[in-house]
């Protein structure tokens, strides 16, 4: 292949993606982890060792990925809290990512094509076709829909680079295996069968420590990448063809186990987090069995929405009803053996087919829900590296269409116009059905209606948070309204009863909004936010000694919580204790809290008058 047509290919796709993609440009954050990633997160607002600290040994907001947290502190001091700049971070992202997916695409095929006799090559693997299969193959990961989740949605940053460092990974890991294949190349088959059962020092190869350096970056961004040492394997499989007998098995597995480990100290890590904020759901309110089901139902409810993208959603809930008995659960059960089975049997004729389901299944088992997580069944956002494999399939069979055509005689060139005619008008249903799910992003208040419409009296999250776009609008009587109807559908969120706390705080009606906060710390006696809300009420009816012990224990809750802080410092300079409120006004201001700052100067002007 000509050295530079598949990297014009590859910007040509990118720079495709990126101008779909800055609609999200208008976009504001949305009331859903927006606002503890970025908006108001105290930590990304200074990038020093305090932070670097904070981002690699602490579990924020139930997540471990330093790498992500780093990349939010680098946009807020490029940006500070205009979205503009984080939304145009994760469009060239995305960009980036679909350059490197269509010459991945093309070095695989290459591999494929180069273990193969010239005469033996199917048309759909020649030059051109190559270029035709990775081509659609990045349009459809850039362009399609299902995705936009993952790019709109700032706090989404995590899949973006998380995607950026796997991609490249695996493509350091192709140059490594041309290497093994180069060196076996020269070998008698003595000293080949010893190479193979792992005499050959893999870390004294450049090419092996960047696959290795980049799963490192990947797992620092998002522990989804715990899949990738299962992915080598299957590319070890096909095309690279370096798995052909049980002792390549054995030393290919040796060779991967520097990657089996980190993604073992990951998983760890990323259960820890996620058990420390009491996210992991018990396997008493929802079975195994029942996890099982929705894992095999989502297999292919994932591909149904890649077939057919008009029915995406911010948010699915676990079902409410899940039998082996139901008919979509059955239907479902049915196709992933049938489609495995297929797959197996053809796996000497057609091993892209395996390979492909493999990559597909591996790649999802993380998000699957068997550790479930939250309340949802699935999400759009998990199909971003899962996607690729039946994307590549499409690729593959659009490359082969038009080698078919092509070799056609007779109406070549109308089949031809029809085929490219059809494909236009695929792409651009994409770009105009990507183009309207962006515009569900563009603020809280649209994407939480937009859920609720299509799945009414059903999501109690979505009422939440659509109740807090309401009091940022001012409307409060409408915020009342969806807080008590997402208490109705689910009286144990303390959310509800907490934001309900907050609305009556802010309209000066004290007694309701400590009943409220009251209930929420019943429900949630470890969130420091409604002892802080209760305290501040408690403060502006007099009620000094509670307001003063709920100030505490917020603090004691969470140490970095700016507000609790200047909440207390409020406190302490109405009770006349000058030195106490300072102390706390500067470490308010000090974890980025501009009122903080403010009345810390203030205070000290109060106190003595030459600061001036």
């Amino acid at each position: 292949m000509r050295k530079n047509v598949k990297y014009y290919c590859a910007a040509a796709v990118a720079l495709m993606t990126l101008l779909v993609y800055l609609k999200a440009l208008q976009n504001d954050f949305v009331t859903w982890d927006d606002d503890v990633y970025v908006f108001q997160n105290p930590h990304i607002r200074s990038l020093n060792l305090t932070f670097l600290r904070w981002a690699f040994f602490d579990f924020y907001s139930y997540n471990w990925h330093p790498l992500t947290w780093f990349s939010h502190a680098v946009d807020y001091s490029l940006w500070g809290l205009n979205p503009l700049g984080h939304h145009l971070t994760n469009i060239v992202i995305h960009a980036a990512n679909t350059f490197l997916v269509t010459l991945l695409i093309v070095r695989l095929l290459n591999q494929q094509s180069g273990s193969m006799p010239r005469n033996e090559l199917p048309s759909f693997l020649h030059e051109r076709a190559v270029l035709i299969a990775a081509g659609i193959t990045g349009l459809m990961f850039g362009l399609h829909p299902i995705h936009v989740e993952s790019v709109a949605w700032v706090s989404e940053r995590k899949d973006l680079l998380c995607a950026l460092f796997f991609f490249l990974s695996i493509i350091m890991y192709a140059n490594y295996a041309d290497c093994r294949l180069s060196v076996a190349s020269n070998q008698t088959s003595e000293t080949k069968e010893k190479d193979e059962v792992g005499r050959w020092n893999q870390f004294t190869n450049k090419y092996f420590l960047l696959t290795l350096g980049f799963f490192i970056l990947a797992l620092l961004s998002k522990p989804m990448a715990v899949t990738l040492p299962i992915v080598l394997l299957i590319l070890d499989w096909n095309p690279f063809d370096r798995i052909r007998s049980w002792k390549t098995v054995q030393a290919a597995c040796i060779e991967k186990l520097p990657f089996i480990s980190l993604s073992l100290v990951s998983s760890v890590l990323t259960v820890l987090a996620q058990k420390a904020g009491g996210a992991l759901v018990s396997t008493k309110v929802v079975p195994l069995s029942e996890r099982l089901l929705v894992a095999v139902h989502s297999l292919m409810a994932y591909l149904e929405n890649m077939v057919w993208p008009l029915n995406l959603t911010a948010f699915y809930p676990l079902p409410l009803n899940i039998s082996l008995l139901s008919a979509e659960y059955l239907l479902a059960i049915i196709l992933v053996i049938g489609i495995t089975a297929v797959c197996l049997a053809y796996r000497k004729k057609r091993k892209v087919w395996l390979s492909v389901w493999g990559y597909y299944v591996v790649t999802l088992i993380p998000v699957l829900g068997i550790v479930q997580v939250g309340g949802q069944a699935m999400a759009d956002r998990y199909t971003y590296l899962p996607s690729l494999g039946p994307f590549l399939l499409v690729g593959l069979g659009s490359a082969w269409m038009w080698g078919t055509v092509s070799d056609l005689k007779k109406w070549s060139f109308a089949l031809k116009f029809f085929c490219g005619a059809m494909a236009a008008f695929a792409f651009a249903f994409l770009i105009y059905s990507t183009s309207e799910q962006i515009g569900i992003w563009k603020n809280g208040f649209v994407l939480w209606n937009d859920v609720i419409e299509k799945q009414p009296n059903r999501i109690s999250i979505a009422y939440n948070n659509r109740g807090l776009a309401f009091m940022e609008m001012g409307r409060f009587d409408k915020a009342v309204e969806d807080f008590n109807t997402a208490i109705g559908l689910d009286p144990s969120t303390y959310l509800a009863y907490a934001n309900l706390g907050y609305l009556y705080l802010n309209v000066g009606s004290f007694e309701k909004s400590i009943d409220y906060a009251s209930r929420a710390i019943v429900l949630a006696p470890l969130q420091a936010v409604p002892y802080n809300n209760r305290g501040i009420s408690y403060h502006l009816i007099g009620r000094y000694d509670n307001a003063l012990e709920d100030f505490n224990k917020a603090i004691e809750l969470d140490r970095d919580y700016a507000d609790a802080y200047f909440s207390r410092g409020n406190l302490y300079r109405g009770m006349g204790r000058k030195e106490l409120a300072v102390a706390d006004y500067q470490r308010a201001c000090d974890l980025g809290d501009e009122n903080g700052c403010r009345a810390l100067y203030q205070t000290i002007e109060e106190s003595n008058p030459s600061y001036r």
